[in-house]
């Protein structure tokens, strides 16, 4: 059988990574900024548009 799609190869599962008291301060920290990040976006998102629709464009001049 030729048709059809290849499977792709599989890849060996990565091991788990090692991490030290600065990675793991590092990894706390990104994930609060996407909280908030996360909670700034549904505050905008609840309150509508947020300063209209930019530069109105006039007419021909």
């Amino acid at each position: 059988k030729t048709g059809g799609k290849a499977k792709p190869l599989k890849q060996p599962k990565a091991d788990k990574k090692e991490y030290d008291e600065h990675d793991m301060a590092n990894l706390q920290k990104k994930k609060d900024e996407e909280k908030a990040l996360k909670e700034l976006r549904a505050k905008a998102s609840q309150k509508g548009s947020f300063g209209g629709s930019g530069l109105k464009k006039s007419g021909k001049k």
